[in-house]
C-alpha cells in the first residue's frame, strides 16, 4: 500500500483553507478589543492594517519554504529540516498533543454554544453535542474526504456573506459622529496591546502548509493560497473593522462585547441578532473544519519521519481517497478528551508562547535555508528580500516580548511543557534503534 497522501485539493481548496481557519469567530468579537486598546477610531484601524502587514510578510516568507519543502507536516517538516529532529519533534509534539486538538475542543465547544442560542438546545448537553460534532468531522474526513475540500469553499463564501453584507451598507449608510469617534487618550502600551490582538486573530493561516502533501502542485498553489488567502482576510478585517466605526459610536465599539451584532442591528434592525449568529456559525465551522484536518495529518507526518510512537499504525492510509486514519482517530480522541475535561482553554494558553517562537524559527529559517540550502530552493521566491521576511520576525519577536512581559509565568510554563516532549523524542529514537539492530541482526 502507497504511503503518500493524494493530491486531491486545488488552489480553491487552499484559499479557502487559509481564509477558513483565520477567519473564526474572533472577527466577530476582537474588533472591540482592538478599539479598546488603542483608544481611537484610527489608531484601531491602523493597528489592524499593520497587523496584517506583518502577518503577511510572514506568510510571504513561510511560503518560500513551503515552496522549497513541500511536504504533508508544514511548519513541522519545515524547522526539522532547517534545524534538526529535536527542533521539529518538540514543535510536532505541542501540536499534537495540545495546540491542534485543544483548538478543535475549543471550536467545538464555541460552535455548540452559539448553535444553542438559534435552536432549543439544552446547555446542559453542550459537550455530548460537541463530542458528537468530533465524530461527524472524523466520519467525513475519513468517508468522504474530497467533499471536505469543496465544503470548506461553501463554507467560507457562507461566512463572507454576512461580512460583505455589513460591510457594503456600512459604507453607504453609516454617519457616526466625529465627536463621538474617542473617548481614550492613546498610548503606545494600549497600542502595543490593540496590535498584538489583531495578531491573534490573524493567527491559523499556515495550516495549509500541513496540507502540503494532498494539493496539487504544492510548490505552487501553496505560496499562492497563503498569500490570496490572507490577502483576502486583511481586506476583510479592516472594512469590517472601519465599517462599524461608520454606524457605532466610539464607546461602543470600545465596551461591546457583542460590537458586529451591534452593528448589524443598527444597519438591519432586530433580525440581525439570528443573521449575525448564523454568520459566527458558519464561520467557526469553517475555521473548525479547517483546523480538524490540517492537524489530523500532523501525527501521521510525525509518523512519517519515524518521531511518533505507533508509527507503524499511524502511516498506513486507507480507501480511494488515501486517508490516515489512525492519524485522524488520534486527533479526534485527544479533541474529545479536552471536551470532557474542559481542559482546553488552560492548555491551548499555556504553550502559545512555545508556539510563536517555533512560528519565528519558520520565519528565521528562510535566511539558513538560502544561506546553507540553496540546492532546496523551490519556484517562489518571498518578495524585497531580506525586508519583507524581516517584519515578519519583527511581528513574531512583538508577540514574543510582549508574553515575557505580561505574563512570565506563563512564558517559562509554555516552555516546560514544550520541553516535556523530549523524554518522549528518546524513547522513540531508543525504540526505533533498537527495532534497526535486530533487523540488521536477522539480516545477517
Amino acid at each position: 500500500m502507497s504511503r503518500e497522501l493524494t493530491e486531491k485539493l486545488g488552489l480553491k481548496e487552499g484559499i479557502s483553507f487559509v481564509v477558513g481557519m483565520v477567519i473564526g469567530s474572533g472577527v466577530f468579537f476582537k474588533a472591540s478589543a482592538v478599539f479598546k486598546s488603542s483608544g481611537t477610531i484610527k489608531m484601531g484601524i491602523l493597528a489592524w492594517i499593520l497587523g496584517g502587514i506583518i502577518t503577511i510578510c510572514a506568510g510571504l516568507t513561510i511560503a518560500e519554504i513551503a515552496s522549497a519543502i513541500p511536504k504533508t507536516g508544514g511548519l513541522f517538516v519545515y524547522l526539522k529540516e532547517i534545524y534538526g529532529e529535536k527542533v521539529g519533534f518538540l514543535f510536532g509534539w505541542v501540536q499534537v498533543t495540545i495546540a491542534s486538538p485543544g483548538t478543535v475542543a475549543a471550536g467545538a465547544i464555541i460552535l455548540i454554544d452559539q448553535l444553542a442560542s438559534l435552536l432549543p438546545i439544552n446547555r446542559t448537553y453542550i459537550k455530548i453535542f460537541s463530542v458528537s460534532l468530533i465524530f461527524f468531522l472524523a466520519l467525513i474526513n475519513i468517508f468522504a474526504s474530497k467533499a471536505v475540500g469543496k465544503m470548506q469553499i461553501l463554507v467560507t463564501i457562507g461566512k463572507l456573506i454576512p461580512l460583505f453584507l455589513i460591510i457594503g451598507f456600512a459604507l453607504l449608510r453609516g454617519k457616526t459622529e466625529v465627536s463621538s469617534m474617542s473617548v481614550v487618550t492613546f498610548n503606545a502600551s494600549g497600542f502595543g496591546s490593540a496590535l498584538l490582538a489583531t495578531l491573534w486573530a490573524y493567527d491559523g493561516w499556515i495550516g495549509v502548509a500541513t496540507l502540503s502533501g494532498e494539493i496539487k502542485e504544492p510548490r505552487k498553489n501553496v505560496p499562492r493560497s497563503i498569500f490570496i488567502g490572507l490577502t483576502i482576510v486583511i481586506v476583510v478585517y479592516v472594512l469590517f473593522s472601519y465599517s462599524l466605526s461608520r454606524v457605532l459610536p466610539f464607546n461602543v465599539l470600545a465596551m461591546s462585547d457583542k460590537v458586529a451584532e451591534d452593528g448589524a442591528r443598527v444597519l438591519f434592525g432586530d433580525i440581525a441578532s439570528d443573521f449575525i449568529s448564523i454568520g459566527i456559525l458558519i464561520s467557526v465551522f469553517g475555521a473548525l473544519n479547517g483546523e480538524y484536518m490540517a492537524g489530523s495529518r500532523m501525527p501521521y507526518a510525525m509518523a512519517d519521519n519515524k518521531l511518533f510512537p505507533f508509527k507503524d499504525k499511524l502511516t498506513k492510509l486507507y480507501g480511494k481517497d488515501v486517508i490516515p486514519v489512525y492519524s485522524l482517530l488520534v486527533s479526534s480522541t485527544i479533541g474529545i478528551a479536552y471536551i470532557i475535561t474542559g481542559s482546553f482553554e488552560m492548555l491551548t494558553e499555556l504553550v502559545i508562547f512555545s508556539l510563536w517562537i517555533f512560528f519565528l524559527l519558520g520565519v528565521f529559517g528562510v535566511f539558513i535555508l538560502r544561506r546553507k540550502h540553496p540546492e532546496m530552493q523551490g519556484s517562489y521566491k518571498v518578495p524585497l528580500y531580506p525586508v519583507v521576511p524581516l517584519i515578519g520576525l519583527i511581528g513574531g519577536g512583538f508577540v514574543l516580548i510582549n508574553t515575557v512581559v505580561t505574563s512570565p509565568v506563563n512564558a517559562l510554563t509554555s516552555v516546560i511543557i514544550t520541553l516535556l516532549g523530549l523524554p518522549v523524542y528518546y524513547l522513540v529514537k531508543k525504540k526505533d534503534r533498537a527495532l534497526e539492530g535486530e533487523n540488521n541482526l536477522s539480516i545477517n
